[in-house]
């Protein structure tokens, strides 16, 4: 990845003591167009090295919302940890049936290298995150100790979170956690259209690597996983999230409540507003590993 180019700075703005800066820059992982994502500095920086926390967002996001509506900086900023906020997708591929669908393409990119010819040029969003995003940001010499990496996020962001975690080979995150994730994508209908979309494989090839329950029944090494959703979550209800499942199949390889929880909010929904209440739960969380 490292014909990626330098970084642009196109706004900061101070919050919390520290900077919320956006960048941009051609990206190698997503077919050289430009992506954007937002960096959130604590003042803590300004003297050393700060752990760094990923946060995915959901369909149909952007670099923006975690940013502005997680009610995460305050609580990072407590804590001296930076926030990266990646986008969702690649921006601008033109390809064929990109924008179709709120669910699928733009703003849908589901954290996955994509396989199929048509969107494997440019659907690099697993290798953006993991490998092209922290290279980058280490050669513009931005004060991130990428040694002390955890992740998190919402919806498709929350599987991409526990995802990315749970298939490392290197360890990469310390911890991960997930409001509302979708935890068995392979068996739901979000998933299913993503998977057959971009992987030649389809949701067979996804269950290797794309699939938090099925990650999660095959792991062996001890995990620091939390999971939240609302039980007045549409999207829970109509059966895109699929916690249960996910647990179930934790408890089935042994993990317990100190390794996995998965707490069921009564009354909440998907939004935001649910986000933000149980924001500082998990900044929290991972701070106890972030910093340990």
């Amino acid at each position: 990845m490292s014909n990626s180019s330098a970084l642009e700075k196109l706004s900061s703005n101070k919050a919390f003591g520290g900077d919320l800066v956006k960048y941009k820059f051609k990206s190698a992982a997503l077919g050289g167009l430009d992506a954007n994502f937002n960096l959130f500095l604590p003042s803590v920086s300004e003297n050393s090295k700060v752990p760094v926390l990923v946060y995915l967002s959901g369909l149909t996001c952007t670099e923006d919302n975690g940013a502005q509506k997680g009610n995460f900086l305050g609580h990072a900023a407590q804590e001296g940890i930076a926030l990266l906020f990646p986008d969702t997708s690649p921006r601008g591929a033109a390809i064929q049936g990109e924008d179709a669908d709120w669910d699928f393409g733009t703003g849908a990119g589901f954290y996955l290298n994509a396989t199929k010819p048509e969107w494997s040029k440019f659907y690099n969003m697993r290798t953006h995150v993991t490998l092209e995003l922290p290279q980058v940001l280490e050669a513009a010499g931005l004060p991130l100790d990428f040694t002390r990496q955890s992740v998190f996020g919402h919806s498709m962001g929350g599987h991409g979170a526990l995802t990315l975690y749970l298939s490392s080979s290197t360890k990469q995150y310390r911890s991960a956690s997930a409001f509302a994730p979708i935890c068995n994508p392979v068996n739901a209908p979000w998933g299913k259209k993503a998977f057959e979309g971009y992987l030649q494989g389809g949701t067979e090839e996804a269950k290797e690597q794309y699939d938090a329950t099925e990650l999660i029944e095959r792991h062996k090494d001890s995990v620091h996983i939390l999971v939240d959703y609302g039980t007045s979550d549409n999207f829970y209800k109509s059966g895109q999230l699929l916690p249960e499942n996910f647990l179930t199949a934790a408890r089935g390889s042994g993990y317990d409540e100190m390794q996995v929880r998965v707490r069921e909010q009564e009354g909440y929904d998907h939004s935001y507003f649910f986000i933000s209440t149980f924001a500082e739960d998990h900044i929290h969380f991972h701070a106890n590993f972030l910093k340990a």
